[in-house]
């Protein structure tokens, strides 16, 4: 079976006056997108299989074999080098890849975030910085049933215990030099010592204040057929580095959209979006909540209705 013989594939678009949400598989529409038209990144690609969204062999999560995935995802990062202004960011969402003792033989951890730097670094892209994103060990082992994370684990065989795995914000940018300083303020009306404050935290190599139930809700977009729920990115994480790698009014790009986490927090911190989405009960959830992020931002108020005449 090749991609166009794939039954679970459709297509489809919806656009406002500052979004653009397209139905669709990545690797065909990013190269239809015009170059150095995007001033940033920020996606969570499927983390090879361990979350596996949809049937369609357009699904990068469906890789057979690792070396598979990143071919397939390489595709997807020369594009968005292709498509980003040059000295302007990409931020990319991972986690390193837990491995089964039914599948792999052991339980053990493979480093996958690095196999993502490697993939980036050889598309041509300069590698900036790693962030960790602190997680709760009871929050996750009550969501993933790890032993190595149980109570229990601790008086039975500690040699079978492990830390929580982190979240990591994985930091690239693409060479040349950046035509359009980013350097208003953080925060609309934010003094420099408001900005310098927030810099303080921000600027540090682990994130432990990112709160992980901050996000949009999924129970709509999920379907019977998802192997694993949807785990969209915290809002906080997105409007950080919106803030910190973009101006107003400049265009953000997602080609994993999901259910529009991404462009939601754009258009609601005043930027355009552009995102793609293969599956359709994701994207039509991302309809929804890039159109009233944009009614709530944009929506004129009182004073704008009855302001020439006051």
């Amino acid at each position: 079976m090749t991609p166009a013989d794939d039954e679970f594939y459709d297509t489809d678009e919806t656009s406002g006056e500052y979004f653009r949400i397209i139905l669709g598989d990545s690797c065909e529409e990013l190269p239809k997108m015009a170059a150095e038209t995007v001033d940033l990144s920020i996606h969570s690609p499927p983390f090879d299989s361990l979350y596996t969204y949809t049937p369609s062999i357009r699904d990068i999560g469906n890789s057979p074999d690792r070396a598979t995935f990143h071919q397939h995802y390489g595709f997807v990062v020369r594009e968005l080098l292709r498509l980003t202004r040059p000295g302007r960011m990409a931020c990319v969402h991972v986690m390193d890849v837990p491995t089964t003792k039914a599948t792999h033989g052991v339980v053990g951890l493979t480093d996958f975030s690095a196999e993502v730097v490697r993939d980036y670094v050889e598309a041509g892209w300069i590698y900036v910085n790693r962030i960790t994103i602190r997680k709760n060990p009871q929050a996750a082992a009550t969501r993933t049933k790890s032993h190595g994370l149980a109570f229990a684990q601790l008086r039975r065989d500690r040699s079978q215990t492990r830390p929580v795995y982190p979240d990591y914000l994985l930091l690239f940018r693409k060479p040349g030099q950046n035509a359009t300083p980013i350097n208003g303020p953080l925060y609309p009306g934010n003094t420099i010592t408001q900005d310098n404050d927030l810099w303080i935290k921000w600027a540090e190599a682990v994130w432990d204040d990112i709160r992980e139930t901050n996000t949009l809700n999924v129970a709509v977009a999920r379907e019977d057929a998802d192997e694993r729920h949807l785990c969209p990115l915290q809002l906080d994480l997105i409007e950080r580095c919106v803030r910190l790698w973009s101006n107003p009014g400049e265009h953000i790009l997602s080609p994993c959209g999901g259910i529009g986490s991404e462009g939601y927090v754009a258009i609601k911190a005043g930027r355009r979006y552009t995102g793609i989405e293969l599956k359709r009960s994701y994207w039509t959830t991302a309809v929804k909540n890039l159109s009233e992020a944009e009614a709530d931002t944009h929506a004129p108020s009182l004073f704008d209705a009855f302001g020439a005449d006051a």
